[in-house]
């Protein structure tokens, strides 16, 4: 693509919005090398990217992407086995999470490669390391810190340097804190040189405190000595330090090595989360600017609804409605200076640009653009002082460079073809290069003040006229392009209207032929005669518009009647079915038993055996009520109460709800029933005992809520590679588990980084409902990395 064009169309400007929405230096790197494709396959393809990308975003919001990182550096190491240090361990892990959590986000959608075949192809290539990734976090607390947990050696080796350092400690206090030894010291305190405990003793002492001088003050005054009585201890510490060292060492090679044996699939990961992180860029920009994804075609056909330039202001800018392609190649722009023709030609080759680098452009859906091999575009006076160039010679400088160039899939764009020169030469020579690039195919938008011009495109088949609107009522321009109607000068219109003497206007009029005079009316006729055609086209649109929608509404509505009627019309004969094959196996196994009873000789025993059977029988009738929707809680005695007390808890049949008896009844058997703040009088026919269930309540209570929540909190929460935002909300839920849960003490592990998420979820514990104290980690702890939280 032509450099000069992407610099005079500002395509760096939207590369740099691109490059500020993508989250990692990778994601970054590949915004930067954007370049158009000239390839209509890959076009298509790229918009298909951007397209499922923005559709996520809509839908999902955020993408979880943070804590994507350049490993090239560290996977070099991991092949020549070497060791990383903790820092660059950790940026791994965050890496490996990112490449899971997208995983995770992608199958929660439950979409996939179905909807979003593009991304959901990149998102399943991704490798999941999660045991690397716990064993890194396991052992790694901090930039530079390794955990007491990452070997059982480590362990062992910090708990005897502890000892040591106590020992040590005790010894010296004791030594600074006796009168024998304070008169020997500069100060009661104790310190460190070249890694080892030390007092300062005065310079005239020297010889009063026995021990090796690590170092002195800088007057002199002051010697730092390690007194004999904790050399021994001094020693056996450094010992300590260096086992620590190597067993350090040996765990970080070990975390290396993890990641050398899977150094190609995280290479993958790379390149795919980097990718990944370009295109959801894309989909951010596009929702930005409101953008769409325009019909790419590569027949050089362009149509753009309502397209707005994206380096306005998207809230004044006025829409652009423009075509090429079809019915006419070539395209001249004619209208009054600050009318919109320059802007106009930059929209059209900026959106085009975008589209074939796969951006979506800021226009209405709809909008067609064309796959291009080559975009040029004279916009603007670059005369070079320099060069000695005046205008004219610039701009046809830079026209010569496109005529050599040019071929039939291209589009040029001319700014004020042909002026900075005489005008008759100047038309001449417009109308020449309109020719010849109208021969060769080209598609071709130029803007000029010539009436030549205009005659030009009224005369030739395959050019058309159209201008940019001017109100001469307010002297001001409206911007909107008007295709097919060739501008009008406005030049007496705009001089009356500023006060331009009448007798001048009319001498002015008679200096031009009448030739001129009717051609310019003529163009004030059709420019009439289109905006009414247009405003009655807008019109009719609108209703077809919304008698298509009226139309499609009920034509739905009517689909999800239909489908509704014949699911119900299906259950219930589905359900109706299963009720009569029920009732059959009861009918014969009921038959069965009275054939069963007539063997039975004693009447007492035949008679138990009827209740038992009619008993069972209404228990089944129950049951198929219940199937059926009726009667769910009428009890299986079907007989009014007996000795109703005030108080009681009953059921009314007929309107299926609870009450409790505030009167009893009188001989009719009528009575009064409390059912919430209404009373109701009804018959004791109409009612039956309730009976409360409590084991039911006490199995439900929120006892076994907190029993279920004990048994999965766990005791800390890792937020490393998570946005504040993230890491506030999933913190908020945390805390109320492990407070339901009967936690005392848990552990929010935040990573040291820059501070930011540390600083915001220690303000957020601050006033947390569930806490009662936060504190940094103490060393072993995972130190400023980690926040020890008592809860309430």
């Amino acid at each position: 693509m032509n450099e000069r064009t992407l610099r005079v169309l500002e395509f760096e400007k939207i590369k740099n919005k691109l490059i500020g929405y993508a989250h990692s230096t990778l994601g970054k790197k590949i915004a930067e090398s954007l370049e158009p494709s000239t390839e209509y396959e890959m076009v298509v393809t790229w918009q298909k990217e951007t397209h499922e990308a923005t559709s996520i975003l809509l839908q999902r919001g955020n993408i979880p992407l943070g804590g994507v990182h350049d490993l090239s550096y560290h996977l070099k190491r991991a092949e020549i086995e070497s060791f990383l240090y903790p820092g660059q361990l950790l940026e791994v892990s965050d890496t490996l999470r990112a490449a899971r959590r997208l995983k995770s986000f992608m199958k929660e959608a439950k979409e996939g490669e179905g909807k979003f075949p593009v991304i959901g192809g990149y998102i399943s290539s991704l490798f999941t390391f999660k045991s690397i990734e716990d064993r890194i976090n396991e052992c790694i607390v901090g930039e530079d810190e390794i955990s007491d947990h990452a070997s059982p050696a480590l362990r062992n080796i910090r708990r005897t340097m502890e000892s040591k350092n106590v020992a040590i400690r005790n010894r010296l206090n004791s030594m600074i804190s006796s009168t024998k030894h304070q008169k020997y010291l500069q100060d009661a305190i104790i310190t460190i040189r070249q890694d080892r405990y030390v007092v300062p003793v005065k310079q005239e002492y020297r010889a009063n405190v026995p021990g090796l001088i690590h170092d002195q003050s800088s007057s002199g005054a002051t010697l730092f000595i390690e007194p004999m009585a904790i050399v021994q201890l001094n020693n056996e510490l450094k010992e300590l330090k260096l086992k620590e060292k190597a067993e350090i060492e040996r765990i970080l090679s070990e975390l290396t090595a993890l990641i050398g044996e899977r150094v190609q699939e995280i290479k993958s990961n790379q390149k795919v989360l980097s990718i990944l992180d370009f295109i959801f860029a894309k989909g951010k920009l596009a929702v930005s600017m409101n953008g769409v994804e325009p019909e790419i075609n590569k027949d050089g056909y362009i149509r753009i609804k309502n397209g707005r330039h994206p380096l306005l202001d998207q809230k004044t800018v006025v829409p652009t409605n423009i075509y090429i392609g079809d019915t006419f190649n070539t395209l001249v722009i004619t209208g009054p200076n600050t009318g919109g023709k320059t802007v106009t030609l930059k929209t059209v080759g900026l959106l085009t640009v975008m589209a074939q680098s796969g951006l979506h452009v800021p226009a209405d859906y709809g909008t067609k653009l064309s796959v291009f091999e080559q975009v040029f575009a004279d916009i603007g006076d670059e005369q070079s002082i320099e060069q000695s160039l005046s205008t004219f010679s610039s701009h046809m400088t830079n026209i010569v460079e496109i005529l050599k160039q040019v071929n039939s899939n291209s589009l040029v764009l001319l700014d004020e073809l042909g002026a900075g020169t005489d005008p008759t030469e100047g038309a001449a020579l417009a109308i020449a290069i309109l020719e010849h690039l109208y021969t060769m195919g080209v598609r071709t938008i130029a803007t000029t003040h010539y009436t030549e011009l205009k005659e030009f495109a009224l005369t030739t088949k395959g050019v058309e006229n159209a201008s940019v609107e001017f109100n001469v009522e307010t002297l001001s321009p409206t911007y909107k392009l008007l295709i097919g109607v060739p501008g009008k000068s406005n030049a007496f219109e705009i001089s009356k209207r500023l006060g331009l003497s009448e007798y001048i206007i009319e001498k002015s009029k008679g200096l031009i032929s009448r030739e001129d005079i009717a051609f310019e009316d003529l163009l004030t006729s059709i420019e009439k005669d289109k905006r009414m055609a247009e405003e009655e086209r807008d019109e009719a649109v609108r209703l077809k518009l919304m008698i298509q929608k009226q139309k499609s509404e009920y034509e739905q509505k009517n689909e999800k009647l239909a489908m509704q009627r014949e699911k119900i019309l299906k259950e219930s004969r589905e359900e109706a079915r299963k009720v009569l094959k029920d009732a059959k196996e009861e009918a014969d196994r009921v038959i069965k038993e009275l054939r069963d009873m007539e063997k039975v000789q004693e009447e007492k025993e035949r008679n138990r055996k009827i209740e038992e059977t009619r008993k069972n029988l209404r228990g089944k009738i129950s049951e198929m009520e219940k199937g059926l929707g009726l009667s769910m809680d009428i009890s299986v005695n079907t007989k009014p109460p007996k000795n109703l007390k005030m108080g009681d808890t009953v059921l009314i049949i007929n309107l299926n709800q609870k009450g409790e008896v505030a009167s009893k009844p009188d001989q009719k058997g009528d009575l009064t029933v409390q059912v919430g703040i209404m009373k109701i009088n009804v018959n004791i026919k109409n009612l039956r005992l309730e009976k409360e269930n409590r084991e039911n309540i006490k199995k439900s209570g929120a006892g076994k809520i907190a029993k279920r929540k004990a048994q999965s909190v766990k005791t800390s929460i890792d937020l490393r590679g998570q946005t504040l935002e993230e890491a506030r909300m999933n913190t908020d839920k945390y805390l109320d588990d492990a407070y339901i849960a009967g936690l005392n003490e848990i552990s929010i592990i935040h990573g040291k980084g820059t501070g930011v998420l540390r600083e915001g979820i220690k303000n957020m514990l601050k006033r947390h409902k569930h806490v009662k104290s936060s504190r940094d980690g103490a060393y072993g702890e995972g130190g400023t990395g980690v926040t020890i939280v008592e809860l309430k």
